[in-house]
């Protein structure tokens, strides 16, 4: 008889539920798709009761819920940390600690009364710690029978990066350094107060830090001064922060905005102001700084372990650009990724560290072709012809059926070329921040007027932000330089020598969007300002209908990439069901909709019409 586990994520931002069934996943899912609230952090119950009902069970037909850290040793980390900093903190103390007496010191109480409205039964609750949830995400699905593992984040219980080893079915950590001293933290403090949201504007960051210049004066500064008074980084990839600078340990905020205006000579960015080049210098420098602990750590990790490869996860592990630097660098002969790296991916983990470490289940061999154990990622939910059908008669939408899918292909591979903007909604939805050719936004990366037509007509978002290539994962190393997939876009990577264009004279001394809309190369729609893309290579054994359309784009017009952003605008989570698609497709001026085999044209559609600002659901990101 099969055994099932529920792995959970909940309580801090992007809450997620998962299910393995004899320890391979079966389905997972972040509970914002359902709850259409972006990094929703409630318990998931609708995640939850679609992975359930995706393996037809019950919550009684669980041998087990794995909940993603150690409540009791988080509270013991805020009562240390706010009795080390007292009299500080004490706002923070009053508003946090009424919270943990009345509700999560009693989690198993709490997830208890949370998993009977999802029916009757009491599996028992497991509780793996925070950064081993983390590095089982990492280390199980991964294609290697022995890796080091690096986790890398914000902040578990005390953990905020962890050097361990996966051997067989076994992990055993090697060195941690603990909170307050948090390379994601540091990275964190840079986004609030270049005036993003912390939690969610981190890739902005990232996405704004090439638009500095880099070995210029004040990127040079803006360095010296991180490493000189805000972070003592050691050989090793440890470090230690000068919490005098810090105000996240028991403040409101992250930062002591004063003490850093003296430091770096520039006040606080109010969000949604304009963006000056000294904002992007700040950037560059972080993370230039970041990019240098992670190599330090994974040259460690590599000692440390004497293993070949490197699996990693936790927040930072999102960073692609430090992990295409990482790959460059030849410190590992491999490195794999766990695409939902963040806290959602903490609920698949901890579900493998019940089945693996509790359990003590052996790991199967990896299938012969497969990459991976995470089926491409697509382990969300699945819509079927007649769910397209029905939204097409719901909302009286005229639309065209294609009975032969090459024959779509085609149709929309020429929309594509003709300059317009297609929503692609197939198959199972992504599990992980990225969409991946299931709930996407295609535009031709050759059209010059692409990506501002995405930024401002279609996302609803700042101009300066990048969008990512899917590339047949036969024809990588023709556009890119890049020898190995990168199938979940978690890899920055340069563009292919001879698709460049020569910069203009003075380009680096032109404002921000005078830089933007300079045509670097062929593909301009997804070259960045320093000729890099975050890569997806698409592969026709996890996604077939992606890699076909993609195919037919190359055969008809001869390019093998698409422009691929996530199916949702600004502030909302991606798309999940036919229904959302179709809204969010009416919102904006997308051009046409693809739903399974139907294809939607805007000028075809009914009048659209919304009580209210639609905008005013979504928080900015």
């Amino acid at each position: 008889m099969a055994e099932y586990i529920l792995g959970l994520s909940a309580y801090y931002h992007d809450s997620a539920a998962a299910l393995l069934r004899d320890g391979v996943v079966v389905a997972a899912a972040h509970e914002e798709r359902f709850t259409r609230k972006k990094h929703d952090a409630d318990f998931p119950r609708q995640a939850a009761g679609y992975v359930l009902a995706e393996a037809g069970i019950e919550l009684a037909d669980l041998s087990a819920v794995a909940f993603y850290d150690k409540p009791y040793l988080k509270f013991e980390r805020l009562l240390e940390t706010y009795h080390g900093f007292a009299p500080s903190g004490l706002r923070s103390f009053l508003s946090a600690i009424p919270v943990w007496i009345k509700e999560k010191l009693f989690m198993k109480r709490m997830l208890r009364e949370e998993l009977a409205k999802l029916g009757p039964g009491k599996p028992r609750i497991l509780f793996p710690e925070h950064h081993l949830s983390h590095a089982a995400s990492a280390y199980y699905p991964s294609p290697f029978d022995e890796a080091a593992i690096l986790t890398i984040d914000g902040v578990g219980e005390w953990s905020t990066t962890t050097i361990g080893v996966g051997r067989g079915k076994d992990i055993t950590f090697l060195r941690e350094l603990d909170f307050p001293h948090s390379v994601g933290l540091l990275y964190s403090a840079f986004t609030y107060y270049c005036g993003f949201k912390v939690n969610s504007g981190e890739y902005k960051l990232m996405g704004l830090a090439p638009y500095g210049i880099e070995g210029s004066e004040r990127v040079e500064d803006y360095k010296a001064k991180i490493l000189g008074e805000l972070v003592d980084l050691r050989e090793d990839g440890s470090l230690l922060l000068n919490m005098a600078y810090f105000n996240y340990a028991t403040g409101l905020t992250m930062c002591r905005d004063r003490k850093w205006e003296a430091l770096f000579g520039l006040p606080r960015r109010a969000a949604e102001t304009e963006l000056g080049q000294e904002h992007m210098d700040m950037a560059l420098a972080i993370q230039q700084v970041t990019e240098e602990v992670v190599l330090r750590l994974a040259r460690t990790a590599r000692t440390l372990t004497g293993c070949a490869n490197l699996v990693m996860a936790g927040g930072v592990a999102l960073n692609c650009v430090a992990n295409g630097k990482l790959l460059r660098e030849n410190i590992f002969d491999d490195v794999w990724i766990q695409p939902a790296a963040g806290d959602a991916g903490g609920a698949l983990g901890a579900a493998l560290a019940a089945w693996h470490i509790q359990g003590g289940h052996e790991r199967t061999p990896l299938p012969a072709g497969c990459r991976d154990r995470m089926e491409g990622s697509y382990l969300g939910p699945r819509f079927t012809r007649a769910d397209a059908l029905r939204l097409a008669a719901r909302r009286e939408a005229p639309h065209t059926l294609y009975e032969d899918f090459d024959a779509l292909c085609v149709r929309v591979a020429d929309l594509l070329a003709d300059g317009k903007v297609v929503g692609w909604f197939q198959g199972r939805m992504e599990y992980g921040p990225r969409a991946l050719g299931g709930r996407s936004i295609l535009g031709d990366p050759r059209n010059p007027e692409m990506q501002k037509k995405l930024n401002l007509k279609i996302k609803y978002r700042e101009g300066f932000r990048p969008f990512a290539p899917s590339v047949l994962a036969e024809a990588v190393s023709e556009c890119f330089i890049q020898d190995r997939p990168s199938p979940y876009m978690l890899l920055v990577a340069p563009i292919a020598e001879n698709l460049r264009h020569p910069l203009p004279d003075g380009y680096w001394q032109k404002p921000m969007f005078d830089r933007l809309y300079v045509n670097r190369s062929t593909l301009p729609a997804i070259t960045h300002v320093d000729f890099s893309a975050r890569i997806q290579t698409v592969h026709k054994d996890t996604n077939p209908r992606y890699h076909r359309l993609i195919e037919t784009f190359r055969d008809r017009h001869g390019c093998p990439v698409v422009v691929n952003t996530s199916f949702n605008v600004r502030g909302e989570p991606i798309v999940c069901t036919p229904e959302d698609a179709y809204r969010c497709f009416m919102r904006t001026e997308m051009d046409y909709l693809v739903v399974g085999d139907c294809l939607f044209g805007k000028d075809d559609q009914p009048e659209y019409a919304e009580s209210g600002d639609w905008r005013g659901e979504y928080e900015l990101d």
